[in-house]
C-alpha cells in the first residue's frame, strides 16, 4: 500500500472541509429557520420514544449513522434542539444504522449522499445571490451540508486503502489464543480502524476478509463489530470540534452511549455471542463459527485449493468454492445479527436512563461560565400547546429568565468599559456581547411568538391582559439588550479613535452603571412574582429612575466645564456622553417594565 505526503494533505484538506461544512450549515440554519426547524424538530423528538423513531428513520434513510448524527450534532449547535433530544435520536440512529447493516448483507449496495453534493450547491448558488436574506441563509444551508457530505466522502476516499489490503492485519493472527485478552485486543482493532477509515460497513467488510482466511474466529469478529460501534463516534467528535459547548456535549453522549454498551455487552461477552450464533442457525442461515475451522482444516488437508481460493483461481462451480461463500453469508448473517440485537438491547436499556446521560455530559464537559452562548429556552417548550391559561405562567417564568441574561449584558458592557482598548480580552468580551444580543433578538421572537399563539386560545380576561402586559415587557427587555451592545458599539468607536479616559470619567460611569444595576436588581425581584407584584417594590424603582436622570443631568453640566477646564479632551467627552445617555435609557426601558406590571398585574393607578 502507498500512502503519499500529497495523500496525508488531501485527508487533512478533507477533514478541514467537512468542519467548514458543518460551520456554514449550523449558521445557515440558525439563521435561515431557527424558529420553525425549532417547532418541527420539537415535535418530532417531544419524547424520548418520538426522538428515537426519529433517529431510526433517518439513519435508515440516508443510511449512514455518522451522517445522522453530524446533523443532530448541527441542530443542537444551532440551538434547534436540546441536549436531552438530542439523546434519544442518537440512540435511535444507533439502532438504524444496523438497518444499513441488514441492506448491505441483503442486497450489497449502500447510498451514495455525496453523489447529490454538486447538483446540491448547483441549487444553492441562485439563492445566495438573492435579494431576500432567508433565501441567502437557505443558500448557505444548502452549500453548507453539501460541504459536509463531500468532506465526508473525501476523508473515506484518502484514509488509507485498509479494506483493499487485508494482509495488513495478518499479523494479528498471533493475538487469537489469549482468552478474553484477545476480545480485548480485537475490540480495541475494530475501534481503531474505524476511526482511521471513517466507515463501520469498511471495517465489516475488513472483518468478513479476516474471518473467510481462517485468521479470527467468530467471536473474535464481533469483538471487532462491537469496537467498530465506539470507533464510529470519531465523526460527530470532529464536528462538535467547530461547536458550541452544546455539541460538544452530544458527541460526548454518543459517545458515552456506544461506550457504555460496549462495557455491558463485554460482560457477558461469550454468552451473548452464542445468543446471536443459535439465532441466526433458527432463521435458517447456518452457523457462522463453522467458517472459522472448516477454512484453517482445509489449510492443513489441502493447502492447494486454500491458496486457489483466496487468489481467485477456483472455477466458478467448485464444491469448496459454493461451501465457503454460503459460510460467509452465515458470518454476515451472524455478524449483523449481532449488532442488531446489540443495539436493540442497549437502547432499550439506555433510553430510561436519557436525563442521566445529561446530567453525566454537562459534568464531563462543563460550561466555561454558567451561562454558556447557547440559544435556548428554559420554560417554552416547541410542542403544541394545550391549555392556554397555564401556559401563561410558563412564559411569565421565561420573561424572567430572558431578563437575567439581559442583566448579564449589562454586566458584560460594564466589564468592556474598563478592559484595555486592543486586547485580546476586549475582543472576546465585545464578542460574547455580540452573540447574547443575537440570542437576546431570537429569544423576544420566540416568547412573543408563543404569547401570540397563547391569545389565539380560549382565555379569560384577566389572562389577556397578563398576555398584553407580557408582549410589551418582552420588548422592552429586547431594548435594554439593545443599549448593553449600543454601549459596546460606542467603545469600540472610542477604541477606534484612540480616545483614553480619565480615572473621574470611569468613577463618573461605575456610578451610572451600579445605579442601572440596582434598577435592573429590582425589575428582576418584580418579574420573579410577577402575580404578586409588591408596590413598594414598585415605588422603588420609580425612585432609581429618578436618580438616574438626576446624576445623568449632573454628569452633562459637569462634562461642559471639565472641558472647557481641559480636564480631558472634547472627543473623550463626547464618548463619555454617549455612554451616560445610552445607560440612562436602560433605566427608562426598565421603568417601562416597571409600568406595564404595575398596569397588567396590579389595580393601583399608573403614574405617569
Amino acid at each position: 500500500m502507498n500512502y503519499s505526503i500529497l495523500d496525508l494533505f488531501c485527508l487533512i484538506g478533507a477533514v478541514g472541509l467537512f468542519l467548514y461544512g458543518m460551520k456554514v450549515m449550523s449558521e445557515g440554519l440558525q439563521k435561515a429557520a431557527g424558529d420553525r426547524l425549532r417547532n418541527i424538530l420539537g415535535a418530532m423528538t417531544r419524547n424520548r420514544f418520538t426522538g428515537t423513531l426519529t433517529g431510526f428513520f433517518i439513519t435508515a434513510l440516508i443510511q449512514s449513522s455518522s451522517a445522522s448524527t453530524v446533523m443532530v450534532v448541527s441542530f443542537v449547535n444551532a440551538g434547534l434542539m436540546t441536549l436531552a433530544q438530542s439523546m434519544a435520536v442518537i440512540m435511535g440512529a444507533n439502532v438504524g444504522t444496523t438497518f444499513t447493516a441488514w441492506v448491505i448483507a441483503l442486497f450489497g449496495f449502500k447510498v451514495d449522499i455525496s453523489a447529490f453534493a454538486l447538483p446540491l450547491i448547483g441549487l444553492a448558488i441562485p439563492l445566495l445571490f438573492s435579494s431576500k436574506s432567508r433565501n441567502k441563509s437557505i443558500g448557505e444551508f444548502m452549500v453548507g451540508f453539501a460541504f459536509l457530505f463531500m468532506g465526508l466522502s473525501l476523508i473515506s476516499k484518502y484514509v488509507p486503502d485498509l479494506q483493499s489490503n487485508p494482509e495488513m492485519f495478518a499479523f494479528l493472527q498471533q493475538y487469537t489464543s489469549l482468552g478474553f485478552g484477545s476480545v480485548l485486543i480485537f475490540t480495541l482493532v475494530g475501534l481503531v480502524v474505524t476511526m482511521i477509515i471513517q466507515s463501520s460497513a469498511a471495517t465489516f467488510a475488513i472483518t468478513l476478509i479476516m474471518c473467510s482466511k481462517g485468521w479470527i474466529t467468530f467471536d473474535l469478529a464481533c469483538a471487532i463489530v462491537l469496537g467498530s460501534n465506539i470507533g464510529t463516534t470519531i465523526t460527530p467528535i470532529l464536528a462538535a470540534m467547530s461547536g458550541n459547548v452544546a455539541a460538544k456535549r452530544t458527541a460526548m453522549g454518543h459517545f458515552l452511549f456506544n461506550f457504555l454498551g460496549t462495557i455491558w455487552t463485554l460482560a457477558v461477552f461469550y454468552p451473548f455471542v452464542n445468543l446471536n450464533c443459535w439465532i441466526t442457525e433458527a432463521i435458517g442461515q447456518g452457523d457462522p463459527e463453522s467458517l472459522f475451522s472448516f477454512v484453517n482444516q482445509l489449510h492443513v488437508t489441502a493447502p492447494d485449493i486454500y491458496d486457489h481460493l483466496f487468489d481467485g483461481s477456483l472455477p466458478q462451480g467448485h464444491e469448496t468454492l459454493a461451501k465457503v461463500l454460503q459460510m460467509q453469508v452465515s458470518v454476515s448473517f451472524g455478524l449483523s445479527m449481532f449488532h442488531t440485537v446489540f443495539n436493540l438491547i442497549n437502547l432499550s436499556i439506555m433510553i430510561w436512563m436519557t436525563n442521566i446521560y445529561v446530567r453525566i455530559v454537562e459534568w464531563l464537559i462543563p460550561a466555561k461560565r454558567k451561562d454558556d452562548e447557547e440559544f435556548q429556552l428554559k420554560f417554552i417548550s416547541g410542542g403544541l400547546l394545550s391549555a392556554s391559561e397555564l401556559n401563561i405562567t410558563q412564559a411569565e417564568k421565561e420573561l424572567y429568565v430572558y431578563a437575567e441574561r439581559v442583566q448579564r449584558m449589562l454586566t458584560m458592557a460594564r466589564d468592556l468599559v474598563h478592559t484595555r482598548d486592543g486586547s485580546d480580552e476586549f475582543v472576546k468580551l465585545y464578542s460574547r456581547l455580540e452573540k447574547y444580543e443575537d440570542i437576546s433578538d431570537r429569544m423576544e421572537i420566540e416568547i412573543a411568538r408563543y404569547l401570540n399563539r397563547c391569545a389565539e386560545g380560549r382565555l379569560s380576561n384577566e389572562g389577556k391582559r397578563h398576555i398584553a402586559g407580557m408582549l410589551h415587557i418582552v420588548s422592552e427587555i429586547e431594548s435594554i439588550a439593545d443599549c448593553c451592545m449600543g454601549a459596546g458599539k460606542i467603545l469600540l468607536r472610542k477604541q477606534q479613535a484612540g480616545v483614553t479616559f480619565t480615572d473621574g470619567i470611569y468613577h463618573n460611569l461605575d456610578s451610572m452603571f451600579d445605579l442601572a444595576d440596582s434598577a435592573m436588581q429590582n425589575m428582576l425581584l418584580l418579574l420573579k412574582n410577577i402575580e404578586n407584584a409588591n408596590m413598594a417594590d414598585i415605588n422603588a424603582s420609580y425612585n432609581k429612575e429618578r436618580e438616574i436622570n438626576n446624576l445623568r443631568n449632573q454628569l452633562r453640566s459637569a462634562n461642559v466645564e471639565n472641558i472647557n477646564n481641559k480636564h480631558y479632551e472634547y472627543q473623550a467627552g463626547i464618548y463619555y456622553m454617549d455612554l451616560v445617555s445610552d445607560i440612562e435609557k436602560t433605566g427608562d426601558y426598565i421603568v417601562n417594565v416597571v409600568d406595564s406590571i404595575k398596569a397588567e398585574y396590579t389595580h393601583a393607578p399608573q403614574v405617569a
